[in-house]
């Protein structure tokens, strides 16, 4: 039976572990997360790898045959580590219920940015160009010369591949080894501006076009950029965003201007751990679509997941990823998809968890984070590392500050919501709650350094006051600028 993980560490035993033992910890992990006790959509993921685990090594011959497959791994195989760090390491029980968050941090092996081991991740790239009417003139011209810098960065041994659509998709670059750049570029240059937007037509043929060379080796990514609303496709665009998922494809969504639903690009986005963007101006796309593809060659771990099982007792209220991309991520998700893993900076995650009223004393678990993702430069790519998290229950807990690192990522993660709050109170008619919540992200803004950004939600608040609404332009850019100074909380490794 082969397995993508280490059944030792799963089961929390020793490889030298007896048969006994190997039975206990399975019933104590089981009463934890078995699904007649633990509804929490990561705690069905993990209790069957658990069950997997239990069955390989309760079968002398197939745990005989495991334990032989260790002694042939490789000593020059890279890893990746998850680090684990809470907000509070002591508890006192309260009569109600309180908050402990939790910073997930997953980081590539420091050996990868050694001579011997560093390389640059091969691409299966393709890209899905809205050429709609709106596009026409300069965006459209932007666009192509962004798509010639990303070919002359591609090497003879990535896959390219690109999809224009409008309310049709056409295939303009077959997917193919770049290698005739010069005929490449001269097909791009053809694209013209015409008809409407229906992006699932586009996104349909990208996939298609990337599955032709879809392999566990490369990074198999499609970018969308379109600059309009797509109408009546949404809920078949995000069908297929689950589907690539499981396939090991990536997704990334960039809105240009401001005709284009931000909630469904975030969502489409989110579902394959790929990142949404909004550009905010014409002359900013080059910029931003050859950096996303530099970030692309500098990979070292590749489909990243999360799958976090809390306690039955335990919810998991939300989950956002602060670096290298923020935003918010779906607790319903058993494997949370969580994109690339780069050789220089880590995957962090936020968690959030409500702890029940009138905890026990002692020390108790809190919830089971698993990290798996494959390794690209090892000849067995798949790794999974495990971090079993508890804290101290107690009447006097140890006075202690908050990490720097989490009290960073709250303070800023706190404008990004400030930002959703004021748009959740306008949407429930709370016109005078919403300025106010405009008003006072400006003056946090202001303190923060952000004078550009404090005057533009100062002038959505009168907006706001004035006209009930807000501006498409503002609301986006207070929602994506101030998703964008959540990086400031991010950890990075060596030089960029």
């Amino acid at each position: 039976m082969p397995v993508d993980f280490d059944p030792y560490i799963i089961l929390g035993i020793s490889p030298d572990a007896p048969a006994d033992e190997i039975k206990a910890a399975y019933r104590r992990i089981a009463r934890r997360l078995h699904p007649d006790v633990n509804r929490a959509p990561g705690a069905g993921v993990q209790f069957q790898d658990i069950t997997v685990a239990h069955d390989l090594l309760t079968d002398a011959m197939q745990r005989r045959r495991y334990d032989d497959s260790q002694q042939s791994k490789d000593p020059n195989n890279l890893y990746f580590s998850l680090r684990v760090m809470p907000s509070k390491r002591s508890i006192m029980p309260l009569s109600e219920p309180q908050v402990l968050y939790l910073l997930a941090e997953i980081l590539p092996d420091p050996r990868a940015q050694e001579g011997q081991h560093k390389r640059e991740s091969r691409l299966n790239l393709t890209l899905v160009l809205d050429h709609s009417n709106s596009m026409s003139g300069t965006r459209l011209d932007r666009v192509k010369v962004a798509a010639h810098q990303i070919i002359d960065q591609l090497t003879p041994e990535d896959v390219f591949s690109v999809v224009s659509f409008n309310d049709h998709a056409e295939v303009v670059i077959p997917a193919t080894t770049v290698t005739e750049k010069s005929a490449l570029k001269a097909r791009i240059s053809l694209m013209m501006a015409s008809g409407g937007t229906e992006i699932y037509k586009g996104l349909a043929a990208g996939v298609e076009q990337n599955r032709k060379y879809l392999a566990p080796r490369l990074v198999n990514h499609v970018i969308l950029l379109t600059d309009g609303n797509t109408y009546g496709d949404q809920d078949r665009c995000l069908a297929l965003a689950r589907e690539v998922t499981r396939e090991g494809i990536s997704i990334s969504a960039m809105g240009l201007g401001q005709e284009w639903n931000d909630k469904f690009l975030d969502e489409l986005a989110s579902l394959t751990g790929g990142s949404s963007a909004y550009i905010n101006s014409t002359n900013s796309v080059v910029k931003f679509l050859n950096d996303h593809v530099r970030n692309l060659s500098n990979i070292f771990a590749e489909r990243a997941h999360l799958s976090i099982a809390p306690d039955p007792d335990i919810r998991l209220e939300s989950a956002f990823k602060l670096s290298p991309n923020p935003q918010p991520l779906s607790v319903d998700e058993g494997n949370i998809p969580l994109g690339s893993l780069q050789l220089n900076r880590t995957i962090s995650v936020l968690l959030q968890f409500e702890m029940p009223a009138e905890l026990q004393f002692g020390f108790r678990s809190i919830a089971r984070l698993v990290a798996s993702g494959d390794v690209l430069a090892n000849r067995l790519q798949k790794y999974q590392v495990l971090s079993d998290f508890s804290v101290e229950i107690t009447p006097e807990p140890q006075q202690e500050d908050p990490p720097a690192a989490i009290l960073d990522a709250l303070g800023k993660l706190t404008l990004y919501r400030m930002q959703e709050r004021a748009q959740e109170a306008l949407e429930n008619g709370d016109v005078r709650e919403a300025t106010r919540r405009l008003e006072n992200l400006a003056t946090r803004l202001l303190e923060l350094g952000e004078p550009e950004l404090a005057q533009q939600a100062r002038a959505e608040a009168q907006q706001v006051a004035y006209t009930y609404n807000l501006t498409d332009k503002g609301r986006k850019a207070l929602k994506y600028q101030t998703r964008t100074l959540i990086l400031g909380a991010s950890v990075e490794i060596g030089d960029e």
